[in-house]
């Protein structure tokens, strides 16, 4: 099943030529002050206790607010609307990244109630019983209530394995929004990553580019710049 792209959408796609960098499981103010000097497009907070890159165990929402940048992602994980709308109001976040299961309606109320100027990263986890029907199905209908999408590796944890998917697949779908690629991306990936036809407005990187979770290893990322 294929759908109408929105002329708005089409636009948007058609402006992102450049691949940009989300770097993501932060927990350490000093290290976000040196991506920020690499200029580093996306900041990722993870707010979702299971995590080990749990950011509040380390920085509290008014450190976070305090961060002079436009791309700071809160990563949320079923979590429940009022809780989020609180976190991303003290931590002045630019993004709410929704890494769950949660369901279009949920979204749409999300939207309702957030701030307009605060856009909404919706995660689609991808394993070997991904669903496109029921993909094409979900975005179509949160289409004009997200700003982006995200692909990661489907886990029970809900990310941070370190393991890709099948790049293959994000060739044989319509994708109608920019979107992240995410799901084990390290220095090694970077040569397959250009050669993907659809290319990804952005990378998210994570536990390939630390030396324990939540603290991350800048010469590899320094490097993975170069190679960008």
């Amino acid at each position: 099943m294929l759908f109408q792209i929105s002329s708005k959408i089409s636009l948007k796609m058609g402006t992102e030529s450049n691949l940009q960098l989300k770097v993501c499981g932060l927990t350490v103010l000093e290290q976000v002050k040196e991506l920020i000097a690499l200029k580093a497009d996306f900041l990722g907070f993870i707010f979702y206790e299971k995590s080990p890159r749990f950011v509040l165990n380390h920085l509290n929402p008014d450190d976070i607010s305090k961060i002079d940048h436009r791309g700071k992602v809160g990563v949320f994980v079923n979590e429940k609307i009022n809780r989020i709308i609180e976190i991303a109001e003290k931590a002045n976040l630019d993004f709410i990244q929704l890494h769950g299961n949660e369901s279009d309606d949920f979204i749409s109320e999300l939207r309702k109630k957030l701030n307009p100027k605060v856009g909404i990263i919706k995660v689609f986890r991808i394993g070997e019983d991904f669903n496109v029907e029921k993909f094409y199905t979900s975005v179509h209908a949160i289409q004009n209530d997200i700003s982006y999408i995200l692909f990661d590796t489907d886990s029970l944890s809900f990310g941070g394995t370190g393991k890709q998917f099948d790049w293959s697949l994000l060739e044989k779908i319509e994708i109608p929004l920019p979107y992240f690629l995410s799901g084990g991306i390290s220095e090694d990936a970077i040569e397959n990553v250009k050669m993907i036809k659809k290319q990804p407005f952005a990378l998210d990187i994570n536990s390939k580019f630390e030396m324990k979770a939540g603290v991350k290893d800048l010469e590899k990322i320094k490097r993975l710049y170069e190679k960008l």
